[in-house]
């Protein structure tokens, strides 16, 4: 199984690629959930995310990509990941 990586906006476990790299370099990767692409729509900021995540939460949390939408997802178990602050899972 290859690692993923955790959107640190809405907390999806599925990402193929760490948002930040360790020079802060930005992946460009668009979450498949809440849509938010690393490097175009902010820096490496957690207001920036947190701003996003509002914004994305007022707006009904829906999936960007809704074809890859888990069938039993849980958008309040989701964002309790951002609460483990692990952005690296197996």
């Amino acid at each position: 199984m290859s690692k993923r990586y955790m959107c640190p906006v809405c907390g999806f476990t599925g990402l193929q690629e760490l948002p930040y790299n360790q020079e802060n370099l930005p992946s460009y990767e668009i979450c498949p959930c809440c849509g938010f692409e690393f490097g175009f729509d902010g820096d490496n900021n957690q207001d920036t995310f947190a701003t996003f995540r509002k914004l994305w939460i007022d707006r009904g949390a829906q999936w960007f990509k809704p074809d890859l939408k888990p069938k039993y997802w849980d958008r309040k178990e989701q964002l309790n990941n951002l609460n483990k602050n692990n952005f690296e899972t197996d």
